[in-house]
């Protein structure tokens, strides 16, 4: 017969084992549990990061697209904005205006190319009729060479000086300095050609 401190032991014993067996069997559930949350985080994250990876390829293709779309309209604006404008026979690079007397210009040059007889005037620039008017948004402005303005509705004035009037700006020969468009202007009348590309 065990005595009372034998039975305490026994009983604490028992206990101890009882509670380490449910302590364990707690980890093995909350490891399980945890592998399940590892893998279901695991899942996740790859859902994610196709997900991502799929948003990703949709913008670029998206960007793709837009670029693509961009480009056809700068094609088209530069295939309706676009006229080859030479002096004599010298083709020069002009920068053109974005209003209503350039596009009457534009019209004029998709019925045939504008010839436009050109006169010297003081030492500056070389004036022409245009043969009919354009509409006109004269404004006081300083001209420096290369610039194409539109004096009196009807007549285009190039310089390769610089003179102060009240005009439409036209446009602005870009690929010449001060002493090509010199060269070009200063020693006779020349002749403006304008056509459409």
């Amino acid at each position: 017969m065990l005595d009372m401190k034998e039975k305490m032991i026994l009983i604490a014993f028992c206990m101890t084992i009882m509670f380490c067996m449910s302590a364990c069997s707690g980890n093995t559930i909350n490891s399980g549990d945890n592998q399940n949350a590892v893998t279901e985080i695991s899942t996740s994250e790859n859902v994610e990061t196709e997900s991502s990876e799929e948003n990703v390829m949709s913008d670029e293709s998206a960007m793709y697209q837009l670029a693509e779309k961009d480009e056809s309209v700068d094609d088209e604006a530069i295939g309706d904005s676009t006229m080859i404008m030479k002096i004599g026979d010298t083709e020069v690079n002009v920068e053109w205006e974005d209003n209503q007397a350039v596009e009457a210009l534009r019209d004029m040059a998709k019925d045939g190319d504008i010839t436009i007889q050109m006169s010297m005037y003081g030492v500056f620039e070389q004036v022409g009729s245009i043969g009919q008017s354009l509409p006109r948004d004269d404004k006081q402005t300083t001209t420096s060479s290369g610039d194409i303005v539109l004096y009196s509705g009807n007549q285009m004035v190039v310089f390769y000086g610089s003179n102060s009037w009240s005009y439409t700006r036209l446009g602005h020969i870009s690929d010449k300095d001060e002493a090509e468009m010199a060269d070009l202007l200063s020693n006779c009348d020349v002749t403006i050609t304008i056509s459409s590309e």
